[in-house]
């Protein structure tokens, strides 16, 4: 298991309570960004998603989640990728995935929040009818972000759980530019 410090697991009533939102993750395909132990992507399997992919670039914490993977029997559904999250999801938006749910839980003061974010937004890997929660402390909001629309936000304490969704009107600005007026 990875050390103390290593790893920040969202506390027990955090996840229970943005699942509780999220609601059923049947037949979704998830994306756990900056994974740690793995347990918003293992919650998200229990939950019915059809597969998660794991992203974290400590070895040990990727080792964790596979050791975790395989005690649930989840092996099959959860693919673990160890890599830093910039360098994942490039690659990711090369081969043209998609996930219907990204958690993103970086290492609060690290800056990587707004960096995962402003990725995710300008490379068509979360769905269009998709959700993206990020996890953070709230005295490290992000704001907003160009191509996301945030839609709700939730405070457990100095955790923050913000809820954004595609802003399909900031990726298509050819949709309200004025030079469109009357065509067909």
């Amino acid at each position: 298991m990875p050390r103390r410090g290593e790893v920040r697991p969202t506390s027990d009533r955090v996840r229970e309570s943005l699942f509780m939102r999220l609601g059923s993750q049947q037949g979704r395909r998830v994306l756990d960004l900056f994974a740690g132990s793995g347990a918003l992507g293992i919650e998200a399997l229990s939950r019915g998603a059809d597969s998660v992919v794991f992203v974290d670039r400590n070895a040990v914490c990727g080792a964790a989640v596979r050791a975790n993977l395989e005690a649930l029997g989840l092996e099959e559904r959860g693919k673990v990728v160890r890599s830093p999250a910039q360098a994942a999801l490039r690659r990711f938006a090369r081969r043209g995935d998609c996930f219907q749910l990204i958690l993103v839980d970086p290492p609060y003061a690290s800056g990587e929040a707004v960096e995962a974010l402003q990725a995710i937004a300008t490379s068509g890997l979360l769905d269009p009818a998709g959700t993206l929660v990020l996890e953070t402390d709230r005295r490290h909001d992000p704001g907003s972000v160009d191509g996301l629309r945030r839609v709700d936000e939730r405070r457990y304490g100095d955790t923050l759980l913000l809820w954004f969704t595609p802003d399909l009107e900031s990726t298509h600005p050819g949709a309200e530019d004025p030079g469109n007026e009357g065509a067909a």
